[in-house]
């Protein structure tokens, strides 16, 4: 029937016919497979577990159901047990265990109620006082007042302390502007204060004719040979993300800094570090560290839920161990880091 040649060939073929319609099978579609309609009413099950919510008061059924893993849920709870609250939205995102992606997709589900948000802080009996008259104001300046003379124009003890601390966080205050960005003070109360306010006057030429980077405007910046127009304001811009330059060399790092420009600028000014603004990298809000030329968003990313875990740092090395900076970027952001602890 079949010569010896065929056998050969047809033993051949029938395993490998067999794998073939094994396959076949395992890629038709089943009667059971999902349909695009039953695709959308899975997705749409998905988003009826989502509702508004307040991880200031959420309850961990509550986490779990919105599709937090019971860890992720744990955490939340033991940042509140610490007597933390969440005042943005984005202090739930920094927590232990919640992702980017969930946080990208609860995000427009979280509600923070009023008696959570920061705003400015009141007193009662400050107001009181100004109504009747009893407050008396008298130039005072803002580099060297102390929380017993801010008591005296209205401040409550709290409210002086937050003040005084977001003054010396930024290395001091050089406008109204910057006052009035200050959280426990409202506008109303910033606009009175403003005619009272003295602000220090800050030298940007030394005796040796040279510019001082760090408190130099525009005017000043613009006459140094090498800065040009668009150059005044790519300086200006980096110098406030960074709180101030620590030495000249940094200016390099601005863009439109060129190479050539550079080695004439270097012979016009000079810096004092004095004037940086330093970061308290154990209270620091993560908005007020975000956008550091010297801080990455995956070095904010740790650094905040390591913070969340270990409650903070004393020194830089301690950073290092715990992986938020290599060796490299720990020397860079040194200069800006200030170390304190709640017992302050």
């Amino acid at each position: 029937m079949f010569s010896e040649s065929n056998r050969r060939a047809l033993a051949m073929f029938l395993p490998l016919a067999a794998i073939i319609v094994l396959l076949l099978t395992m890629i038709r579609p089943r009667n059971g497979s999902v349909s695009p309609a039953q695709l959308r009413n899975q997705a749409e099950e998905i988003r009826d577990t989502l509702f508004r919510f307040d991880p200031n008061t959420v309850t961990f059924e509550e986490l779990v159901t919105l599709g937090l893993p019971k860890t992720a849920a744990a955490s939340i709870l033991k940042y509140r047990a610490r007597g933390k609250v969440f005042g943005i939205r984005e202090e739930f995102a920094a927590c232990y265990g919640i992702t980017d992606s969930m946080y990208r997709r609860l995000k427009p589900y979280i509600v923070i109620a009023d008696e959570y948000a920061p705003r400015p802080l009141r007193d009662s009996a400050a107001r009181e006082r100004k109504r009747s008259g009893e407050i008396r104001y008298e130039p005072f300046r803002i580099d060297t007042v102390t929380v017993a003379y801010l008591r005296t124009i209205g401040f409550s003890h709290r409210r002086a302390e937050a003040f005084i601390r977001y003054r010396d966080m930024r290395g001091g205050l050089r406008n109204i502007e910057e006052v009035r960005e200050c959280f426990v003070i409202g506008d109303e109360e910033c606009d009175t204060l403003a005619a009272y306010i003295i602000f220090p006057e800050r030298e940007t030429v030394g005796e040796n004719g040279l510019v001082e980077i760090n408190s130099a405007d525009s005017a000043a910046l613009r006459s140094i040979y090498g800065i040009g127009e668009k150059s005044v304001a790519a300086i200006a811009e980096y110098r406030r993300r960074l709180g101030g330059f620590y030495e000249v060399g940094q200016l390099a790092e601005v863009k439109s800094v060129t190479e050539s420009n550079f080695e004439k600028i270097l012979k016009q000014i000079y810096c004092d570090s004095c004037n940086i603004s330093k970061i308290d990298i154990n209270f620091a809000r993560p908005q007020d560290m975000a956008g550091h030329p010297y801080i990455s968003d995956r070095a904010l990313r740790k650094l905040l839920k390591t913070r969340q875990l270990k409650g903070g740092w004393s020194t830089v090395e301690e950073m290092i161990e715990d992986k938020i900076f290599t060796r490299e970027e720990a020397e860079k952001i040194r200069p800006y880091l200030r170390f304190t602890h709640e017992s302050r």
